[in-house]
């Protein structure tokens, strides 16, 4: 799989390898996942890769989408793909805040530890965008630690609440301690949305391109 994430999290652009020595029909055998695998889990398209391809390990960066419902009531409809935030959030602010992690850093303070695991991490874009009622973040990288994105918008959903002020983010990124940041938001808002590899780079949104 391109991405490992945590139970909870969905995926719209989730890529998986797999080698066989039998021959396969592509368009056959994706609709008999779909037929297995249906209605939770969709096979969008199937094809030949080149034998030195990895889902995972080829892959050049990644990216992601956690969506925020900010109103009193929550929508039922939603519940399982967004969090539901009953005061409203300063989205403005919570856009400014984000600008400092763009470029590579430690991301030590947004992250979960493994041992002998880097943190150091290059992130490409970074935003906040209202979309309807909803809150949307983006942010695509070369790659993500643990728990790196959801930590991420827990500190901004503080930020939109009035809790923190827009400079925390990049102090905490400057201090490199976990122990000051603002713990994980939960998994359900969180979507894997893109994946790219060498000759398809990923590339962002069109609302964050547009900002120049």
């Amino acid at each position: 799989m391109a991405g490992r994430t945590d139970r909870g999290v969905h995926a719209t652009a989730q890529v998986v390898s797999f080698e066989t020595d039998r021959p396969l029909d592509p368009d056959r055998l994706r609709r008999s996942l779909n037929r297995l695998l249906g209605p939770e889990i969709a096979v969008v398209r199937i094809a030949e890769a080149l034998p030195t391809f990895h889902a995972r390990f080829s892959a050049t960066g990644r990216a992601y989408r956690y969506l925020v419902l900010d109103r009193e009531v929550h929508d039922p409809l939603l519940a399982r793909t967004v969090l539901h935030v009953p005061e409203p959030l300063d989205v403005a602010a919570m856009d400014r805040a984000v600008a400092p992690l763009v470029g590579e850093h430690d991301f030590a303070a947004f992250c979960r530890r493994r041992e002998g695991a880097s943190t150091l991490r290059r992130v490409r874009w970074a935003g906040w965008r209202r979309a309807g009622e909803l809150a949307e973040f983006s942010i695509g990288a070369t790659a993500f630690c643990h728990q790196m994105v959801r930590s991420i918008v827990a500190a901004c959903l503080d930020v939109g609440l009035g809790r923190l002020p827009e400079h925390a983010l990049g102090e905490l990124l400057a201090s490199r301690d976990r122990s000051l940041g603002r713990g994980a938001a939960p998994p359900h808002g969180l979507a894997l949305v893109g994946v790219g590899y060498p000759g398809e780079e990923l590339e962002a949104p069109e609302w964050i391109e547009s900002r120049g």
